[in-house]
């Protein structure tokens, strides 16, 4: 049993689920982020050869204070729902109009993976190449776990595939198919509806 946890960069897979939109004209914001991530469970057992569970999902993004109130109110929204299915939600802040916090926030989460063994697979949701020293440093720390990057549809990097030879590319399909219900109602009864901009 291959215990696996879920980093996911927001902001990355944000912009990528705006390119699937523009690239497919069908809607992706709505995004059940536990059906994508568990979803992947087989091909992760494929990379390590061995059957993988889920060992936890952790969220990172920051609130857009800098956008309209609808979209801040989308965001609040968003967040309850994946509170709501069992996400770890870690925010961090924008100052101006430039998002900080996640980059270190995911760097510091990987390396506490793996210093208190919460997971034998750490696969990362971004193809962003600030997490490439990161990314070094839980591969030289922690030989005998496994690392890999899942790249958000149009965010696959050349330079995060070698530091993780098992990564793999997101499709903009599994997008379509993992979205939450409309409503989404969660385990204490609430009834969440879609945005309808969404």
């Amino acid at each position: 049993m291959n215990r696996t946890a879920y980093l996911v960069d927001g902001f990355n897979l944000y912009h990528s689920l705006c390119d699937a939109q523009r690239d497919f004209g069908r809607a992706a914001k709505w995004l059940d982020l536990r059906r994508l991530c568990d979803g992947y469970l087989p091909e992760v057992g494929k990379v390590c050869s061995q059957r993988a569970t889920a060992a936890g999902i952790w969220f990172f993004s920051a609130p857009p204070i800098h956008k309209s109130p609808d979209k801040q109110a989308r965001h609040e929204l968003y967040m309850r729902c994946l509170r709501g299915t069992g996400v770890n939600v870690e925010l961090g802040q924008f100052k101006g109009r430039k998002e900080k916090e996640t980059d270190v926030a995911i760097a510091s989460m990987l390396l506490r993976i793996g210093h208190e063994d919460m997971a034998d697979t750490v696969v990362v949701v971004s193809g962003d190449t600030d997490l490439a020293p990161a990314a070094r440093t839980y591969v030289d720390l922690f030989p005998e776990k496994t690392l890999i990057f899942a790249f958000p549809y149009n965010r696959a990097n050349d330079g995060l595939r070698r530091l993780a030879p098992g990564s793999f590319k997101m499709h903009a399909n599994v997008y379509f198919s993992s979205q939450f219900p409309d409503p989404l109602v969660l385990p204490d009864g609430r009834s969440i509806p879609k945005p309808a901009s969404w």
